[in-house]
């Protein structure tokens, strides 16, 4: 099976056009290499997918005929992400939960930027 359609199928990604995007923008290996969404996956084979700021890794343990329900991915995947990097994505989405409920965006505009310029001085 593509590695585009085995994401999709293990509820990875929600359709087969973001699966096949993680694939095209380098934002998915197959044993530590970047891949086309092409590349047949193998059972052993480990596979990791970048979700801001760390890779989570899983290892195959089965190859489904098509997409299969959420009760069934444990039989198919295992997660072997570490967990000082899962802890790492926790503090971080618990960051942006707070920045979110505080109001904060992201960067500055550049009227926040004046406006921030205008009351330091």
């Amino acid at each position: 099976m593509r590695i585009d359609k085995y994401i999709w199928a293990v509820r990875l990604a929600k359709t087969r056009s973001i699966s096949s995007k993680l694939c095209g923008n380098e934002k998915a290996m197959l044993n530590g290499a970047f891949v086309k969404g092409s590349k047949n996956v193998k059972i052993g084979n480990t596979f990791s997918i970048k979700v801001i700021p760390i890779w989570r890794e899983y290892k195959i343990l089965d190859i489904p005929k098509s997409r299969v329900g959420a009760k069934l991915v444990p039989e198919l995947i295992k997660e072997i992400t570490p967990q000082e990097d899962l802890d790492l994505l926790n503090e971080v989405e618990l960051q942006n939960k707070l920045n979110k409920s505080l109001g904060i965006k992201g960067r500055p505009t550049k009227k926040d930027r004046r406006d921030i310029s205008d009351f330091l001085k």
